[in-house]
């Protein structure tokens, strides 16, 4: 897996709390909501680049490929 870039970004308050409520509804982490809305502007713009690695499904990966975890026994993987 590549390095992801680390940036530092000064926001309002009100409108950090705007995306914080944003991201909640669409069940993801504030981080992931700013990377969500930056690359659908660059889409938009035609300016996303074509060796940008498509972004991370929402939510937690199946237990299965979380680190530190063992897949369910065989029948049980239905979610909880």
């Amino acid at each position: 897996m590549t390095e992801r870039k680390s940036v530092l970004l000064r926001l309002d308050p009100a409108v950090h709390d705007a995306l914080a409520r944003w991201a909640s509804d669409e069940l993801r982490s504030t981080n992931a909501q700013i990377e969500f809305l930056l690359r659908r502007a660059l889409a938009d713009a035609g300016r996303l680049p074509g060796r940008a690695r498509p972004m991370r499904p929402r939510g937690r990966p199946p237990a299965a490929n979380r680190p530190g975890t063992s897949p369910p026994p065989p029948g049980q993987n239905q979610p909880g």
